[in-house]
């Protein structure tokens, strides 16, 4: 059974009303990423990061995964398809995905602040005084911009097996993610959907690019497999 390996980013969770994670003003529901997305913003006003993310976990409680997740379980039927994302949600696992890496932490965790690995489920408020079992204070389990990616070389590990590479609804310009697209085998057909692709044919070797967006990009990715 051949192995498809499948890169996801914003655009596959946006269908089912998550926000990208940023707007054209580099803000991220109306806040500065340095304020919400550092380990200094979160030294600086805990309170106003844990809130933060409290109001993300809500939103994320209340809504469902779409049809592009549902595709990826169908893929399942006719290879081993492994989903390295970039979402912090768990869209791909409620769909039904057996196999998914999260690259940068997950919404519905949380983790201690002096033992990264020591990490909790978590689908409450999260707030000053919740700690853990060592008296330290919780935080989300999420990496933060400036933090070590602890799944990148795992991730680097998937994506040197894959014999079929998709892309959905990440621009791969954002590094590190962007650099998993280099680790694939020579001449490994590599899918790229996405309504305003950032990449050409050119860049790539064997390279077929969906314009569209993730649910409606994921169907035609069946037939061209099937």
């Amino acid at each position: 059974m051949k192995k498809v390996v499948v890169l996801t980013g914003a655009g596959i969770s946006a269908e089912s009303g998550i926000n990208t994670f940023r707007d054209a003003n580099g803000l991220w529901e109306g806040h500065d990423v340095m304020e919400v997305a550092t380990p200094d913003g979160f030294a600086k006003n805990p309170e106003l990061v844990l809130d933060f993310y409290n109001q993300r976990r809500k939103q994320l409680l209340e809504v469902l995964p779409n049809k592009a997740h549902f595709n990826l379980v169908a893929l399942e039927k006719n290879f081993y398809v492994e989903i390295v994302t970039q979402n912090v949600d768990d869209l791909h696992e409620r769909a039904g995905s057996k196999n998914v890496t999260h690259l940068h932490g997950e919404l519905l965790k949380v983790r201690s602040s002096t033992d990264e690995n020591d990490i909790l489920e978590w689908k409450k408020d999260l707030v000053l005084g919740d700690l853990c079992a060592k008296k330290s204070q919780l935080r989300p389990h999420i990496v933060w911009f400036g933090e070590m990616v602890p799944m990148l070389e795992k991730a680097a590990e998937i994506t040197q097996t894959a014999d079929i590479l998709v892309i959905i609804g990440t621009s791969m310009q954002v590094y590190p993610a962007a650099s998993l697209v280099n680790y694939v085998k020579p001449n490994t057909p590599i899918y790229f959907i996405d309504p305003k692709p950032a990449v050409s044919k050119n860049d790539f070797n064997n390279l077929t690019i969906i314009k569209d967006v993730a649910s409606s990009g994921t169907d035609k990715l069946l037939k061209l497999l099937s």
